[in-house]
């Protein structure tokens, strides 16, 4: 198939993102207005303006919108707190479902803020994270189990976004982990596809795409070597994608290992959320074509489009295949 023909097939399939929700808050700060605080002595951080973003789990949710996917939701956890409500307005504004969300009164919404100076236009002061880092709470939990049970069978492509890097806190936990492999065996042609930055190898029976640092991090824990055939089948028998950043993508199967080059992209803007559309491409277009090599190809040529632009950006069908020419 081309890449145009399959471009086309995604208004015909559906996507949910499971797991860590997030919300970017792009903050553009005045550094003449940093005088000191009178009570304290310590300068101030003067905001000027915000935008916010989905994040994290949001932006490949996000990404699926940009690429034409004809219905896309967001199953995690949020705070009932303003973070909240401003991540469901974000969400619901770029045509992403939010009602499949649970919320929880004694949790922060997980939050990215960033602070960017208004005179250079670059981000240079610590980021501030809204961050959880206790264990999910098992009521809250089990509101998550039985809305994956209930709703996530309804949907072609189901991708977790296990993007918590704290040892707690996540919504990805052993039990949805175990869910995931579970609904994997009972349904072996649904694509399961998980990104997980710390956690790869705990999965089973699903598609994981690390990138290669984490597989590396992954194959040393478990064999103390880097090996990527053993790290695969150590999840299972679905093929492991292993993006490589400017290099392309490695995907691993019973076959071999086969790269996939990207296509060259001169002066980068921005790689951040790069690995968040490379995911939401190469999904879809295992989804739509049932090979890992082609979802590999699709989806670096998403990456190569955001990652020219600034922040979490999102790529077109249109803007995907001006980039194949």
């Amino acid at each position: 198939m081309t890449t145009a023909q399959i471009l086309t097939r995604f208004s015909q399939r559906s996507a949910v993102v499971i797991g860590d929700i997030c919300l970017d808050r792009w903050c553009t700060y005045d550094p003449g207005t940093a005088e000191p605080s009178r009570e304290t002595g310590i300068p101030r951080i003067g905001v000027v303006s915000t935008e916010t973003s989905p994040g994290a789990g949001g932006t490949v949710a996000n990404n699926l919108t940009a690429l034409g996917v004809g219905k896309v939701a967001v199953l995690g956890v949020i705070g009932q707190d303003g973070f909240g409500m401003e991540l469901k307005r974000s969400l619901e504004a770029r045509g992403i479902a939010a009602n499949l969300l649970v919320e929880a009164s004694d949790l922060q919404t997980f939050t990215y803020t960033k602070l960017i100076n208004a005179k250079t236009g670059v981000e240079d002061l610590p980021r501030v994270d809204f961050i959880t880092t206790r264990a999910l709470d098992a009521g809250v939990e089990r509101r998550v189990l039985d809305q994956i049970q209930a709703r996530a069978s309804q949907f072609d492509v189901i991708m977790v976004s296990d993007q918590a890097e704290t040892d707690q806190g996540g919504v990805v936990t052993p039990a949805v982990r175990d869910l995931m492999a579970a609904m994997a065996r009972k349904n072996p042609e649904k694509v399961i596809w998980v990104d997980s930055r710390r956690r790869s190898d705990l999965y089973r029976d699903v598609i994981v795409k690390p990138n290669n640092i984490e597989a590396d991090d992954a194959s040393q824990r478990l064999f103390g070597r880097i090996d990527y055939y053993a790290l695969r089948n150590n999840v299972g028998r679905k093929p492991m994608i292993i993006t490589h950043g400017g290099e392309g993508a490695y995907v691993v199967e019973d076959t071999g290992i086969k790269h996939v080059k990207a296509r060259k992209v001169e002066r980068p803007v921005d790689i951040c959320g790069a690995g968040d559309s490379f995911s939401a491409g190469a999904a879809m277009a295992m989804a739509v074509t049932g090979s890992a090599v082609e979802a590999a190809r699709v989806g670096n040529l998403v990456a190569s489009v955001t990652i020219m632009k600034r922040g979490t950006g999102t790529a077109s069908p249109k803007e995907v295949l001006a980039a194949e020419k």
